[in-house]
């Protein structure tokens, strides 16, 4: 009779637990069995959106197929040229940096983000809030190494690549802008300094001074002259600082692929590490 009494007070005990719906112990084992294994991590190209005051803007990130938080990663901020310009947020991934890493994924062992400047609009100016936010973003939600953040960009985002680099250069361990412009031109493409003060090239110079760049620009260039990076080159050089410089015999405007298909310069990026 104690058994029996016993019995029934431990059906009694577990009495709502027979009720539950087998849905519920489903979940509950894939609960436990989940506990087991490794985290997963969605990689890829992935769309996000940045918002500042009223205003939004799509951008991606990449994030390369053996990302773990078991370390840290280096992050890559990409500026996008003028072609690439609109509200989709996907144009910006398919041109430079983007069309790399889709052919040489081994090669590419960092978080990259992508973000995108709106039609007549450059880098200067809100869409370069938007980028550095995008990167702000990125590295508090991923396993970033805050010493190997790296900023590149083609064309217009050559620019921005001096612009921020300019604003921000104790951010970034390495900067390489690519066909890029200072001077700027016509009312849409303006310089980073106005005209009245003085020698720009030098300015720029001046305060990307600490950190290590790396320029290309095709010496057949007939969008944005090669005269563009020679006079950087020359002002590093009158400040006692010598920069990599790669001038492509023959090549147009067009130095992205080249560049980001240079093993070389991608193994020297990833070198890069602030103290």
């Amino acid at each position: 009779m104690i058994r029996f009494k016993h019995s029934m007070r431990m059906k009694a005990a577990f009495q709502p637990l027979f009720r539950l719906p087998i849905a519920v112990f489903m979940a509950i084992g894939v609960l436990f069995s989940a506990c087991g294994q490794e985290k997963t991590y969605e990689t890829g190209f992935l769309e996000r959106t940045a918002v500042i005051g009223a205003d939004s803007s799509k951008y991606q990130i990449y994030v390369p197929p053996g990302y773990t938080e078991d370390s840290e990663w280096p992050v890559i901020l990409f500026l996008h040229g003028a072609g690439e310009r609109g509200v989709d947020g996907v144009q910006q991934t398919e041109v430079g940096i983007g069309a790399a890493i889709k052919q040489f994924v081994d090669r590419w062992p960092a978080i990259v983000v992508l973000p995108q400047v709106p039609e007549e609009q450059t880098w200067q100016g809100l869409p370069g809030e938007f980028a550095m936010l995008a990167l702000d973003s990125t590295m508090e939600t991923y396993k970033a190494d805050s010493k190997r953040v790296y900023l590149t960009g083609l064309s217009m985002g050559g620019n921005g690549t001096w612009y921020l680099g300019n604003k921000f250069p104790d951010r970034f361990a390495a900067l390489v802008p690519i066909c890029a412009y200072v001077s700027g031109f016509d009312p849409y493409f303006p310089s980073i300094y106005p005209e009245n003060e003085g020698d720009r090239y030098t300015m720029l110079a001046q305060s990307v001074l600490s950190v290590p760049t790396w320029i290309v620009h095709g010496d057949a260039d007939s969008v944005v002259s090669v005269e563009e990076s020679r006079k950087m080159v020359e002002a590093f050089s009158s400040l006692g600082i010598k920069v990599n410089y790669t001038e492509l015999p023959g090549v147009g405007h067009n130095a992205w692929d080249a560049a980001y298909a240079d093993s070389s310069l991608v193994t020297w990026l990833f070198s890069q590490k602030k103290d």
